[in-house]
């Protein structure tokens, strides 16, 4: 149980959060897959992105760990070998599902699982397009659900429609197209986190992308480079949060990855009216970076309607968002996110709770929830589902609150952010 109480004086100074998470991963898969060493600099070491070092170690992939960088000694394309075990993916949906896209296409057979909350997510979003390609790949226990059994065959290219805007699905479907005998293309209904695409052009795939199809060529070698992973908004979403709520605060955060695709909590803090400024905009291996400047809003935040195409843009920030909407004035509505069911947690259940706890006007909705602003919260006890943004985002609300906020569960927070609660405290 972890105690967060009412924040007694202003946020100051400045702050780095840890790397991306999505592009760490890629980073090591990639990096696996290319000829030559991938050297990886503010990798994220959390359990998420371990998880993904611990399964290209089992396919006999070299990964050199130093406090100061990675190294990946690449196996090439067609260089990875039969586990001895099942590959274990802890926490990790990014792991399961871009692995299977890899794994489905290799001349040996493997066995794929992860933690509990693995075992209960969605695996038929990416069972069904690989199939077509001609995958051999099924839910162990015939639930669409990890353990997935995958007998590597030849694959051949497809255009496939997806249902769902989803990075993890667009990525899986990318990379089993590596290994296909045509042109694989994926279109989605609405663009998602562009992270492979970018990075494997990087690596020198021949892939292409247009709006929302992205395109890639079979049978092109991948090649070792140098990745500067940037801090991950994710991670930088809480400490914007609580710099909005908390009086007198002022916060630069630095270094941190702005994609297009990544970066709609900006758009939507924006919108409710938050004084948020980028500075010193860059570009870092294809990634657009700024150092983002916050100063308190509080007195100032509107309610909004967030739906459509932005959802996929900001779907891991939706709980720290409601946690600003909670002190917003008016009404905010949240659209088109019933993603949030099948994250590490049921997120649209997790926040209604827990706002609704605290004394917060929450109604949860099939596809969200709706939130009617207030000027305090109480605090109180709050349960973190064993999910990692709802902890992070409950110890936010807490510096906010009129009393103490005490979350249940909060290790989860090293999934994504093991430094967080150091990070808070330190400021």
């Amino acid at each position: 149980m972890k105690e967060i109480r009412p924040a007694n004086k202003p946020l100051k100074g400045s702050i780095s959060v840890p790397g991306d998470k999505s592009i760490s991963h890629r980073s090591i898969m990639f990096g696996a897959l290319a000829k030559g060493d991938t050297h990886i600099t503010n990798f994220l070491m959390a359990d998420d992105c371990l998880s993904t070092i611990d399964c290209f170690r089992k396919l006999g992939v070299s990964i050199n760990v130093t406090k100061e960088m990675i190294t990946v000694c690449g196996a090439g394309l067609h260089g990875l070998k039969e586990p001895a075990k099942t590959l274990y993916t802890g926490n990790s949906g990014t792991t399961t599902r871009l692995i299977s896209g890899i794994l489905s296409a290799q001349p040996f057979d493997c066995r794929l699982t992860g933690d509990e909350s693995i075992e209960k997510r969605p695996m038929k979003r990416i069972m069904t397009p690989l199939s077509l390609m001609g995958a051999d790949i099924k839910s162990e226990r015939d639930n669409g659900c990890a353990p997935l059994i995958i007998h590597g065959k030849k694959l051949h290219g497809v255009d496939y429609i997806s249902p769902v805007a989803s990075a993890q699905v667009k990525s899986a479907v990318i990379l089993a197209g590596l290994y296909a005998d045509s042109r694989t293309t994926v279109t989605e209904p609405a663009l998602s986190r562009n992270h492979t695409e970018l990075m494997l052009k990087g690596f020198g795939a021949d892939i292409t992308s247009s709006r929302l199809t992205a395109s890639i060529n079979p049978g092109k070698e991948l090649y070792a480079c140098d990745i500067s992973v940037p801090s991950d908004i994710s991670s930088a979403a809480y400490f914007i949060t609580a710099a909005m709520l908390v009086p007198g605060s002022e916060l630069l955060i630095k270094n941190v990855g702005i994609n297009p695709t990544r970066a709609g909590i900006l758009k939507v803090y924006k919108e409710m009216n938050a004084y948020i400024e980028l500075v010193d905009r860059r570009l870092s291996g294809g990634e657009e970076t700024a150092d983002i400047l916050v100063r308190y809003s509080r007195d100032r935040l509107k309610g909004t309607t967030i739906e459509g195409d932005i959802i996929p843009a900001l779907i891991d920030e939706l709980p720290v968002i409601a946690i600003a909407a909670a002190f917003a004035e008016g009404r905010t509505v949240v659209k088109d996110a019933a993603e949030l069911k099948v994250k590490e947690s049921d997120r649209i259940k997790a926040v209604s709770e827990g706002l609704t706890s605290m004394g917060g006007d929450i109604t949860a909705t099939d596809d969200g929830f709706i939130i009617n602003g207030s000027e305090e919260l109480l605090g109180g006890s709050i349960k973190s589902f064993n999910d990692h943004r709802i902890a992070m985002s409950f110890a936010i609300a807490g510096l906010a609150c009129k009393n103490p906020v005490l979350i249940d569960s909060t290790g989860c927070v090293n999934i994504s952010y093991p430094e967080f609660f150091d990070t808070l405290s330190g400021l």
